[in-house]
């Protein structure tokens, strides 16, 4: 699952951020506190200045480094001021260390050099620096930042990946498949939003379904009665009002084509994908159509690929709509544009306002202010929008360039010709 900045991403970076605010903020507070100046270090120099008071002579300094050493290992040498070893314990110290009085000031930490009471000067070589470890205590918080990113990783990931498999449901329903479920893991709120979602998804499926069977059998039920009142006006005798049969004819035609409009949308709502289809030229397709209501077509040859029952309708739909709601001269066009195949039906009518040019494309869309007797646009042109998605274009509606409405689609063009 790939998101902008997954979930994951996001609570498992938050864990690391902490942990390096609170590593920083820590060694931070041990570089402050670990200096020379500090508590520490006064510490050590008033145990080293308290063993070796100015009184002491040679055989009771000899008597202190020795206990010393025996207790830390340490190489110690004492000297005068002007250099002179006084007293010595372990490996010798050279006296040109007195140049570096202080703490650690060589040897990586383990050579100590300070003033003692009488005018004299200890180097002490230690085994192990006297001091806060500053490099070492910094290195385990490294590791123990580390040891926590690591055990965060498959517990972070554990959730995420749930949230990922609930979100790949919802996706997978939202595209129509109705019969999507997410598994139910845990007992925390992620399985509970599974449970509520799988809930919902059962109930949405069985109110979409029942609605399908509803549409189905009251357009089976309305096509029945429409085919009786028909054979009824077939048998009316001839001498019968001729104007009225004609009427009557009339409004059943458009009944039952209003039937098959709302079969077809239907149908058209719920198909995601388009099933068998087969390269078409768009010119010889809308020839073909605009010959039965006696128009012509213009323009070049595209090839397309799509679902012909679906394009003629397509096509049908637009002549019907400019002849019905236009003026003639009716003109149809096809061209090529780029790696898009276009389809323009323009029409000398009064045309479609500017801000109802998007709203003409809305199943049963009526203009303000039509009568109605007048009536709207009904399912024609929101089908001819459904078909052009299927297909992977688009529609719209300009004005013409003298007066009138132009409709407009556009369809990916296939790349070889037949």
């Amino acid at each position: 699952m790939r998101l902008s900045m997954s979930l994951f991403w996001k609570v498992y970076l938050t864990i690391l951020g902490s942990l390096a605010a609170v590593a920083i903020t820590v060694a931070l507070a041990a570089y402050l506190g670990a200096g020379e100046e500090g508590d520490w270090g006064k510490w050590r120099e008033r145990i080293f200045v308290a063993m070796f008071p100015a009184e002491d002579g040679p055989a009771e300094l000899a008597t202190t480094i020795d206990r010393l050493q025996a207790g830390t290992r340490a190489d110690i040498t004492i000297f005068a001021a002007d250099g002179t070893r006084i007293a010595a314990v372990g490996a010798p110290i050279a006296a040109e260390v007195m140049g570096r009085r202080g703490w650690g000031r060589g040897e990586g930490g383990k050579l100590h050099v300070f003033d003692l009471p009488g005018d004299r000067v200890l180097a002490a070589r230690f085994d192990q620096p006297l001091q806060p470890q500053r490099t070492r205590f910094l290195l385990l918080l490294v590791l123990v930042a580390t040891a926590i990113g690591i055990a965060a990783w498959p517990i972070v990931r554990h959730l995420t990946r749930r949230l990922e498999r609930l979100r790949s449901g919802v996706d997978a329903f939202g595209t129509g498949a109705l019969v999507t479920r997410v598994p139910v893991e845990g007992r925390d709120e992620i399985a509970a939003v599974a449970k509520s979602f799988n809930r919902a998804a059962g109930e949405i499926e069985r109110l979409v379904a029942s609605h399908r069977a509803l549409l189905a059998n009251a357009s089976h039920e309305l096509r029945s009665p429409l085919a009786r009142l028909r054979m009824a006006v077939d048998l009316l005798p001839e001498e019968a009002d001729a104007p009225r049969r004609a009427e009557i004819v009339r409004s059943l035609g458009e009944i039952d084509a209003l039937v098959e409009e709302i079969l077809l949308a239907s149908r058209l709502d719920h198909l995601r994908e388009l099933g068998e289809t087969e390269p078409l030229d768009l010119l010889a397709l809308a020839a073909e159509e605009a010959a039965l209501h006696g128009l012509t077509v213009g323009g070049q040859s595209v090839w397309i690929e799509g679902d012909r029952r679906l394009l003629t309708r397509l096509v049908r739909n637009l002549i019907v709509n400019a002849l019905r709601h236009g003026a003639p001269p009716i003109e149809i066009e096809v061209e090529r544009a780029g790696d898009r195949a276009r389809l323009r039906v323009s029409d000398q009518g009064p045309g479609v306002p500017e801000d109802e040019r998007v709203r003409v494309f809305e199943a049963f869309y009526r203009p303000a202010g039509r009568a109605e007797s007048a009536g709207g646009w009904g399912l024609g042109l929101a089908l001819v929008r459904q078909i052009a998605e299927r297909h992977g274009g688009t529609v719209s509606c300009e004005a013409a360039p003298d007066s009138g409405a132009r409709f407009v689609v556009d369809l990916p063009a296939s790349r070889t010709t037949l």
